[in-house]
Formats: structure tokens, C-alpha cells, sequence
């Protein structure tokens, strides 16, 4: 069946651009490694704060299941969570165009006044297989995001805290006596 639908301009087209977006992810992978292992060797500080035309990205602790659970509830939530702002937007407008295409909505309508049949006959599979892989890397993105930033963020702190903190050397007596 796919045989028969199969068009081959497209598939001339896609698989270029299918082959270098994987080497390219790879090369670029392999690249971000060795800077990070560079930035780590260094020290290198991290800017934890940053203020920009369309977002406000800072540092902190945030919890990876919050992110999954806003992710389950609508895909976008979990990157918005996280600050990831434009992400969050492009999952969201597809998550859009998936449900409008797909006729979810008037299938659940349908299945609210409990006319089964007609459910699934208003709903479009080819739109709707879409939504399971898109929720499932909504998911997948916020999580790997938050425990990466949550890895950063105490990164950063440790730093702070050992330059500001560490010099100072507090002794305590060896007695018990408060003074």
C-alpha cells in the first residue's frame, strides 16, 4: 500500500535533506561535547541570566515531572516551563494543526452525545497518528531539557558558591561552651 502512494519527486527531495540533518545533528553533537569538555576543564563561567527581544532565560532548579505532566496535558507546556519559548511555540502550532486536521475535537463531541460510529467516522487517521509521536517529543524534550538545565544550574551554583565562600574558613572550638 505504501508502493502505491509513494511519489518519487518527493522522496528524491526529502531524502537529501533526511541524510544531512542526520550527520549533521551528529557532527554538531560531537562538536558541543568537545566545547563543553573545554568549558569544564577551564572553569568557564556560565551566564545564568539573560534578557532578550523575546524571552527571559535564567538559571534555576525546576522539577523534570512537572515538565513531563504539563507536556502530557498540551504539548508546548513543558518547554514553556523551562523557558523555552520558540520551542514551545513550534510544538504548539503543530499540536494545532495536527487536532484541526485530524477532526479530534468532533470526534470527542461525538463520542460526548455517544454516537460512536459517526466518531470514527469523522476522524481523519492520517492527521491523527501524527498526535501520539508529537506528545511523546514534547515530552521527551522537556524532560532531557529540564534535567540538562537542572545540571547547569547546579553547575553554576557550585561555582558561585566556591568563589564566594569558600575562603572563608570558620573554626570551631573544640569545646562545647557557648560564649
Amino acid at each position: 500500500m505504501a508502493k502505491e502512494i509513494l511519489e518519487p519527486r518527493w522522496l528524491l527531495l526529502y531524502l537529501p535533506v533526511y541524510l544531512f540533518a542526520i550527520w549533521d545533528s551528529y557532527r554538531t553533537t560531537v562538536d558541543m561535547n568537545k566545547v563543553f569538555i573545554l568549558a569544564e576543564r577551564e572553569n568557564a563561567n556560565y551566564n545564568s541570566y539573560s534578557i532578550g527581544g523575546l524571552e527571559i532565560n535564567y538559571l534555576d532548579k525546576r522539577r523534570p515531572v512537572m515538565a513531563i505532566i504539563w507536556s502530557f496535558f498540551t504539548p508546548g507546556l513543558g518547554q514553556l516551563y523551562i523557558h523555552r519559548v520558540i520551542t514551545a511555540i513550534f510544538i504548539m502550532a503543530f499540536m494545532i494543526i495536527f487536532v484541526y486536521f485530524s477532526n479530534v475535537l468532533i470526534a470527542v463531541h461525538y463520542l460526548f452525545l455517544g454516537e460512536i460510529k459517526q466518531a470514527t467516522e469523522v476522524l481523519n487517521p492520517q492527521w491523527f497518528l501524527f498526535i501520539p509521536s508529537h506528545i511523546g517529543f514534547a515530552v521527551y524534550d522537556a524532560y532531557i531539557n529540564t534535567v540538562e538545565n537542572n545540571k547547569l544550574f547546579e553547575s553554576e551554583q557550585r561555582k558561585f558558591l566556591q568563589k564566594n565562600y569558600q575562603q572563608y574558613r570558620i573554626k570551631i572550638s573544640a569545646s562545647n561552651e557557648v560564649k
